[in-house]
């Protein structure tokens, strides 16, 4: 690409046009000379030239060709055209370009494709290094068996076997926990006749050792020793830490004196190895022993070495040691790092020394050190706040944002929660401020969540002080995370009644419906009665009914606030149906309320259904008052109800006074109904209620008037029936007497 960077001086508005006409100039010139069949891959190669000189127009910064070449194989598919497009790109390959390409590639896929297309299209003849570079590629992704293959075939290209070469493909299949094929590995190294030097046993021991495989550990070490191979300072750090993995201590000890007696001197490695073995195994004791022979023998302890006592001494509660080790640390110039103040800190926590945490995490702070375990900080805030200090606790929070580690929901949970518990709700308040405003609690990867004694707190303080959408606003981010708390829910029901917004109370019971949440009676309740001060019976009504679809069972009061209310609008059907599931629920009080619902249907004309009302109450062992009834009625002018009354009455035989009878017999005949007033007295009559015959006779003439002379004569004669019935039974009681 030498031909284009000779053309370009520093590029000005000016100067790109004018390189761009000149670039398409010759693009053109060089694609009509070029063959029909290689215009295509010609076209490609002009295309990503120019893509390479349009990004980078000054020469300083011009694409490396293998950058070029990794960014065609990312953006493209793996086809002939492609191909073409490199080999066009690059006239001639070197081992030096190949490595460059498989180092910068961007996936595994990608370095594999080009290092086989590249040998079967007799571009190059791998080498070593570009064997050992796909292979270590390879190892890392995971694709064994496609490096084991090319491992294989290299005599086949001949190319002689490296020791390092079968070093990576046992640590590759190590770190993917196929022990059994790393072994093999190094067995086939002796079939194949790969001189195993004592980097090949190493690699050995390390995979074995991590896999708790002490046993098979041991006797390839005797195997290496017979074989004349002398282990190392490194082999018996591997070895060491192997068999405290699998908590052999006594083989531990065994072979770190062996390593004395072999005169190999321990490293402050070993000295690491063996503070942690014993660490492990809570001998702290034996482990300071170490870290003091260390120092006897002017090896000096690390940042490790002092992280790995501290530790030990955090297990087992000693944390005044591990204070003091940590300054002892400082004194002789050796920093802390992330791993020690991590050990360190949760052991103040649970020392209850919150304040010898806060001034390292001062510290931490200052010198704008991260912890490696983000966890340690909902310790910390839990910690201050169980110490009661809640400016320290809010500290750790500010300490996180500065420190740039990503803050959760249970952070700011505990803050909330320990603030509220305090008093101090303003606080509380604007660390949910913050939380709502970020959607903390919606982050995918957040891990510590939420509490219901922390939301739960809040929730109630913002529903009993006129914040009851702020309450609804974050838990609704909460029930995005699948939390279905049936308090929070209620508490939310309750603020919005409180606050005259019954809708939005509805509407939350609506979803706590469909999610099959509990709910509670009081927010029904409350609901029912902020609908009843809005003046709103309807939804009031409809309200009580979803209260009682929810299995709850309203109080006699509430019926008849309801009932009152909806009489008050006009909605006298609606207040029936109240009453019959008051009365069908068991409820019986209100009569008086009843009965003007009763008078109020039988006025308009619902005679059927007050009959029905009534009926239900005789059922419920209650005894409405009909005589009143009959009484408005017939004083109404509404004779055709107070007939029906008289007549439901009569048959049921309830007991209603012989003056309501006279009064709606009074009532039919002024009206002129009198086959009615005839049809009621008969059975009045048949029941031996009627004693004055005056009414009769008014009622038999009004019958002869208007033609009903059959009907005349036929109570006529049962007057006189009647009357000789009366006289017989007078004269048997007068001869009774007698004799």
């Amino acid at each position: 690409m030498s031909h284009f960077s000779s053309s370009f001086t520093h590029p000005n508005s000016t100067t790109k046009k004018k390189m761009a006409s000149l670039y398409a100039s010759r693009a053109l010139k060089k694609h009509l000379t070029t063959p029909l069949s290689l215009r295509s891959t010609t076209a490609s190669f002009c295309y990503y030239s120019s893509q390479s000189l349009n990004e980078n127009p000054n020469p300083k910064k011009q694409e490396k060709i293998e950058d070029l070449i990794c960014r065609m194989m990312s953006s493209r598919a793996w086809t002939t055209r492609l191909q073409n497009s490199i080999r066009n790109l690059v006239p001639s390959f070197d081992n030096q370009l190949v490595y460059n390409v498989l180092h910068s590639a961007k996936n595994a896929d990608h370095a594999l494709q080009f290092f086989r297309w590249v040998e079967r299209s007799g571009l190059l003849k791998h080498d070593k290094e570009t064997h050992f570079k796909i292979i270590q590629i390879l190892g890392r992704a995971g694709k064994l068996n496609h490096a084991r293959c090319i491992l294989l075939d290299m005599p086949n290209k001949g190319l002689d076997w490296d020791e390092e070469l079968w070093i990576l493909m046992i640590d590759s299949y190590g770190k993917s926990g196929i022990v059994q094929e790393s072994v093999k590995l190094f067995q086939k190294m002796e079939e194949l006749g790969v001189e195993r030097s004592i980097n090949s046993y190493n690699a050995l021991f390390n995979v074995i050792t991590r896999r708790g495989r002490y046993m098979m550990a041991k006797r390839y070490f005797n195997k290496m020793v017979n074989e004349g191979i002398e282990p190392t300072r490194h082999t018996y750090n591997l070895l060491i830490w192997g068999f405290f993995l699998s908590s052999k201590l006594d083989t531990a000890i065994r072979f770190f004196e062996d390593m004395k007696s072999r005169e190999i001197t321990p490293d402050v490695v070993t000295y690491n190895t063996m503070i942690n073995g014993y660490n492990r195994v809570k001998k702290i004791e034996e482990a300071e022993t170490y870290f003091v022979e260390m120092k006897g023998r002017n090896i000096e302890p690390n940042v490790i070495s002092y992280t790995t006592l501290i530790k030990g001494y955090s297990s087992v509660e000693r944390i005044d040691d591990a204070l003091r080790l940590f300054e002892e640390m400082k004194s002789f110039g050796i920093k802390p790092n992330a791993i020690t103040y991590s050990t360190l800190l949760p052991g103040l926590c649970d020392a209850k020394k919150m304040s010898e945490a806060r001034s390292i995490l001062k510290e931490m702070e200052e010198k704008y050190i991260a912890p490696k375990d983000n966890s340690i900080f909902i310790k910390l805030i839990s910690g201050q706040c169980e110490a009661g200090d809640l400016d320290a606790a809010a500290d750790v929070l500010k300490t996180m944002i500065r420190l740039s580690i990503p803050t959760e929901a249970g952070h700011y949970g505990v803050l909330i929660e320990n603030f509220c518990k305090a008093g101090i709700y303003d606080r509380a308040v604007k660390f949910l401020d913050k939380l709502i405003e970020k959607e903390i609690v919606l982050r995918p990867e957040s891990s510590l969540s939420m509490e219901p004694s922390a939301y739960n707190l809040i929730i109630d303080h913002l529903c009993n002080n006129g914040q009851t959408s702020k309450a609804e606003t974050f838990f609704r981010q909460l029930m995005k995370t699948g939390v279905q708390d049936p308090v929070a829910f209620n508490n939310i029901v309750c603020g919005h009644s409180r606050e005259g917004v019954p809708d939005s109370a509805f509407e939350i019971l609506k979803i706590m419906g469909r999610r099959k949440v509990v709910s509670d009676v009081i927010s029904h309740k409350s609901l029912v009665e902020c609908y009843l001060k809005k003046g709103e019976p309807a939804d009031a009504k409809t309200a009580l009914d979803n209260m009682l679809e929810n299995g709850h069972k309203p109080d006699s009061l509430l019926y008849r606030s309801v009932m009152e209310s909806l009489m008050g609008d006009g909605r006298v059907q609606t207040a029936s149906r109240v009453m019959k599931v008051m009365l069908e629920k068991g409820v019986k009080e209100h009569m008086d309320l009843i009965s003007t619902i009763l008078e109020a249907l039988l006025m308009r004309g619902h005679v059927e259904e007050a009959l029905g009302r009534i009926e239900l109450l005789l059922h419920s062992s209650l005894s409405p008052d009909l005589d009143g009834l009959l009484s408005v009625l017939c004083d109404k002018g509404k004779t055709s109800a107070a007939l029906k009354l008289l007549d439901f009455g009569l048959e049921r035989n309830c007991n209603i006074d012989f003056s309501s009878y006279d009064k709606v017999l009074d009532s039919l005949v002024a009206a002129g109904k009198t086959l009615n007033a005839y049809s009621i007295l008969c059975k009045m009559m048949e029941k031996g209620g009627v004693e004055d015959h005056k009414s009769c006779e008014e009622l038999i003439k009004s019958l002869n008037d208007e033609g009903n002379t059959k009907q005349a004569d036929i109570l006529r004669r049962m007057i006189l029936g009647k009357e000789t019935t009366l006289d017989s039974k007078k004269g048997k009681k007068k001869t009774a007497m007698a004799t």
